[in-house]
């Protein structure tokens, strides 16, 4: 994992993912590749609302080439090797479209009331790249890629996957706990997942927890607060027959929800 991909755009989130993206990139002595994206506005086909369109895009590119001499100037002093993408479009396919050899792409997780909408960016990115993300809170200050990791297992081929891409992370945590729902139907043990990690040199400790108990995603997040975690891994489910941008109810609760930055894998 070395060449990490970060979402740059001037608006509410972008400290938060800044701030990861350069954690995460030391951390991993890895690449970092900005995309700064001016947003089309969304039109309409009669002359005026074009032509107030394009006026729309005008500002929005002129302040998007602001941020980007804003924020290259902080990176020249950062210490890590970066290149720069600067492109015109919408937030998701543009994020996409520069994936191609990204091996974690940074994004926010939902922030309530405000634009754009970054659970619908990172929901969408996260099904349609085949790439893992890690989607931050707004309140993110640091990535610690050196505090203690928590894996939520459930057995599932998209657990499986985010914690396969998850291990040069994993790899730098002082502990890393899986917290794993028993409810008799985990297709792949929790054992497996822990002997996985274990020939990576990571020896996690297994807590399992009683399905009954309580909604996995309430169980969740009273473990992140409960161990202190600096992170949680998790697979990504998506399950719609009209919007395939859409995950599962686990899924989405910790987008809005989670305290920590996610680690997420489709």
């Amino acid at each position: 994992m070395k060449n990490i991909l970060v979402l740059m755009h001037d608006d509410v989130g972008q400290e938060a993912r800044f701030q990861a993206a350069l954690d995460v990139t030391r951390a991993l002595d890895g690449h970092l590749t900005c995309i700064d994206v001016a947003v089309k506005p969304v039109t309409v086909d009669d002359y005026a609302t074009l032509g107030g369109a394009a006026l729309l895009l005008g500002d929005e590119q002129v302040s998007e080439a602001a941020n980007r001499a804003r924020m290259e100037k902080r990176l020249k002093v950062e210490g890590v090797a970066y290149d720069w993408i600067q492109t015109t479009g919408f937030l998701s396919p543009s994020v996409r479209e520069a994936a191609g050899l990204a091996d974690l792409i940074v994004l926010n997780r939902d922030i309530k009331d405000a634009y754009p909408d970054m659970e619908e960016v990172a929901t969408e990115v996260l099904i349609k790249s085949g790439r893992p993300i890690l989607a931050v809170p707004r309140a993110c200050q640091r990535f610690d890629a050196c505090g203690q990791a928590m894996i939520a297992w459930d057995g599932s081929v998209e657990a499986e996957k985010a914690l396969r891409a998850a291990v040069p992370l994993l790899q730098l945590a002082s502990t890393v706990t899986i917290v794993v729902c028993e409810d008799g139907s985990i297709k792949t043990p929790v054992e497996e997942a822990a002997a996985y990690l274990s020939r990576h040199g990571v020896k996690p400790v297994v807590h399992p927890i009683g399905y009954a108990l309580d909604i996995p995603s309430t169980i969740l997040l009273e473990q992140i607060e409960a161990n202190g975690a600096a992170y949680l891994v998790m697979g990504g489910f998506g399950r719609s027959p009209f919007i395939e941008a859409v995950l599962g109810g686990v899924t989405r609760r910790m987008l809005h929800e989670s305290p920590v930055p996610l680690f997420l894998a489709h």
